[in-house]
């Protein structure tokens, strides 16, 4: 059925309409959608104005163009978190209603590399531990983890015994992390991490890599998160000054 119009740009009232057949089941979660031709002329636009829409759509992950094939649906992210928040990937995933699990693929001490030694003020002598894991929601791999920190504060052996390491370190250490300084950014497929998450050619990562601080502003840990893009959406509250 063709759109109603308004005082909007079409392309907007376009967006707002495929929105709303997407959130009333009209095209599922993964589904192909009609093609540029037989949409637009459903919805009484031209194939220009549409082509924006699916644009911005494909900008916000609500859909997902494959070259050759089609455009398709994306699934709904699991996991919502505000950036602004410090939550580990277990309160996340248990916030979703999911159980939280770990898959242990290694853990080990090697010498800081200068990167390191500036990120965790440690010397070049200081041996540091390494621990990579998989976290998993219900079973499902979700997110591939990379955390560094010194040895002096957690051996690498210990990592096994907890599920969360924030309160791992905080019950091995005393030591409680209180903010972290975060940097985000997409990534396409990557050949070790996305197979290993079973993510498609086409499933975007985002790589969340942050340095966590204790309350006297000691760098602690520093960490690298792999997260599948389809189902984890990250916010930024911004407030005016």
């Amino acid at each position: 059925m063709p759109i109603k119009m308004d005082n909007r740009h079409l392309y907007l009232q376009v967006i707002d309409r495929i929105k709303q057949d997407i959130e009333a089941g009209v095209y599922k979660e993964k589904e192909k959608l009609p093609s540029e031709f037989d949409l637009a002329k459903q919805l009484g636009v031209s194939r220009a104005t549409l082509r924006e829409a699916l644009r911005i759509l494909e900008e916000e992950n609500v859909i997902i163009r494959r070259h050759g094939v089609g455009t398709f649906v994306n699934g709904k992210p699991l996991f919502t978190s505000g950036i602004e928040q410090l939550n580990s990937v277990t309160g996340m995933i248990r916030n979703a209603g999911m159980n939280p699990g770990t898959i242990f693929l290694d853990s080990y001490t090697q010498e800081p590399t200068e990167e390191d030694q500036r990120k965790l003020s440690l010397g070049k002598d200081d041996e540091m531990s390494v621990i990579e894991r998989v976290r998993t929601a219900n079973g499902e791999p979700v997110v591939y983890c990379i955390d560094k920190i010194s040895e002096s504060i957690l051996k690498p052996d210990l990592s096994r015994r907890e599920e969360s390491l924030l309160a791992l370190i905080e019950q091995e250490s005393s030591i409680t992390i209180t903010y972290a300084i975060a940097h985000i950014e997409p990534i396409g497929y990557h050949e070790k991490i996305s197979p290993i998450l079973n993510c498609d050619p086409e499933t975007a990562l985002l790589v969340l890599k942050q340095t966590h601080y204790d309350g006297q502003d000691n760098p602690v840990l520093f960490s690298v998160n792999y997260f599948k893009a389809d189902k984890f959406s990250f916010h930024v509250l911004r407030k005016r000054v």
